[in-house]
């Protein structure tokens, strides 16, 4: 990165929320340091309406759960700002997935508002009552997926939410983004279909202690049946994903 990029990078990360007039969330979005491969997939993740409909605001602490490579991460960082931080948290087979393209995203000093930890499910590490918001994108499914071959075994998903629930400050939020199953099939779709049932994601959170707040179909893909596996080419990319948002309590 040239001596002028730099100085124009940190100037965006300090400025990046003011540069759309109202809208920090476009204006991340609109980050110059950001790559095209991530803009091309701002075109079915709609990454400025759902961190819009978070409520995500400038100096937040927000772990990004699970985070492979750092799409939202990203996006995040530059919500947030330089008084703002992320945790980009993965553990080692996420680590692993998303290898090649974080080592992209985090050369050269970029992003330094951003801190990594790798931690496994049983002790995610989280600091507690730390956050002002936690997010999974495409991942909580995964708390009900087991593969051997991939180094993923069977997670205590009950222990898993329980854990984020306590590095919450009261009153944070819960931002969950998965790809939706069959209605009444549960957490089942999780381990053939990589999928979830929004009315299953609900339950589990609000029993972890969370309260439900709204859900958006922003991300709905009425061409999708739910019955296909999310990484099939038909459907990858197009998957009919639900956007739940929930709370801490603050008392």
């Amino acid at each position: 990165m040239t001596l002028l990029k730099r100085l124009l990078f940190t100037f965006l990360v300090a400025a990046g929320p003011i540069l759309i007039a109202g809208n920090p969330y476009q204006a991340a979005v609109n980050h110059a340091e950001r790559s095209e491969k991530d803009r091309e997939r701002d075109k079915t993740d709609k990454p400025a309406e759902v961190l819009a409909f978070a409520g995500v605001q400038p100096g937040w602490v927000v772990a990004d759960i699970f985070s492979a490579s750092g799409y939202y991460t990203e996006l995040l960082a530059h919500t947030v700002g330089p008084n703002g931080k992320v945790i980009a948290h993965n553990n080692q087979a996420y680590k692993n997935y998303g290898a090649k393209g974080a080592a992209a995203r985090f050369t050269e000093g970029r992003l330094p508002n951003v801190t990594h930890l790798t931690s496994e499910a049983d002790d995610l590490k989280l600091p507690a009552q730390g956050l002002d918001m936690a997010i999974m994108v495409m991942a909580y499914h995964d708390l009900y997926w087991v593969s051997e071959k991939d180094g993923w075994s069977k997670i205590d998903a009950k222990h898993f939410l329980k854990q984020i629930y306590a590095a919450m400050k009261p009153g944070g939020t819960m931002v969950v983004i998965d790809h939706n199953a069959k209605a009444g099939s549960g957490s089942s779709a999780a381990q053939d279909l990589h999928r979830i049932e929004k009315a299953y994601a609900k339950k589990d959170f609000t029993e972890a202690g969370f309260s439900f707040v709204k859900a958006s179909d922003m991300l709905a893909q009425s061409g999708d049946d739910h019955t296909i596996m999310v990484f099939d080419k038909a459907i990858r990319g197009k998957t009919d994903r639900f956007v739940l948002v929930f709370q801490k309590p603050k008392n």
